[in-house]
């Protein structure tokens, strides 16, 4: 059982909370038992498990205090599990691809969305959350086993690409016919850059008197929700 604070892979635990950490180290981690599952249950190999002594679960027992000194949750944990990061290429569509999304829940909301409605690629842009954060892999609820994510400029996303955008744009017609749908942070937008790389834009119509706007997130699901019922219909009769 571990009982010390110097163990090198709590060392490895409480250095994989900081981004510089986790590129260097090629590795995430995970709190709790859920994620720890949905893990196993993609397929997925942790490096290491650490588990509160005497809670049941599989692993490398650790004492209990020590184990939750080392935890990002506010009620400590019963695990944690550290993961090799699992990059895809940007290939695939359809393609969800991410500009400034800094939000690291907004982020991980997403792979979770793609991943229940799409398939395909998440690709991330410059100035976006890394979405092997803690946060992000909170937000994902496990799907970022099992979503392809992927790291690319617009330019290695596939195209016809269509940009949401706040004013302006077509209805959301388009969206089912584009390979790439392109989306940017709730406030900035997408940079000039990446709006003339697509060949639409679309804007989703808000109800007067409402909020003046979307979160990305939510934006991102009523696009991934318009592709999947196109390649997903179903029958309109009654039985």
């Amino acid at each position: 059982m571990i009982e010390s604070p110097h163990n090198e892979k709590l060392k490895l635990v409480r250095k994989l909370r900081e981004r510089k950490h986790r590129e260097r180290e090629g590795a995430f981690l995970t709190e709790g038992e859920d994620l720890l599952e949905a893990g196993l249950a993609a397929g997925a190999e942790p490096r290491f498990v650490l588990v509160a002594a005497g809670s049941g679960f599989s692993g490398e027992e650790v004492e209990p205090g020590l184990l939750a000194s080392v935890s990002g949750l506010g009620s400590g944990t019963r695990a944690i599990a550290v993961w090799t990061q699992n990059w895809a290429e940007p290939g695939a569509a359809p393609c969800l691809y991410l500009h400034g999304v800094g939000d690291p829940g907004n982020v991980g909301a997403i792979v979770r969305t793609a991943h229940a409605l799409l398939g395909g690629t998440v690709v991330l842009g410059p100035g976006c959350a890394d979405p092997f954060s803690p946060k992000a892999t909170r937000a994902s609820m496990g799907s970022i086993f099992g979503q392809p994510v992927a790291q690319a400029e617009v330019d290695g996303t596939p195209a016809p690409r269509v940009a949401l955008v706040a004013h302006g744009g077509g209805g959301l017609t388009a969206v089912g016919k584009a390979a790439t749908i392109c989306l940017g942070a709730e406030r900035e937008g997408l940079p000039e850059e990446v709006l003339a790389a697509c060949e639409g834009r679309v804007t989703i119509p808000l109800r007067s008197g409402g909020a003046e706007s979307l979160n990305v997130a939510a934006v991102a699901a009523i696009c991934a929700e318009r592709i999947s019922s196109l390649a997903m219909p179903e029958a309109d009769a009654d039985d």
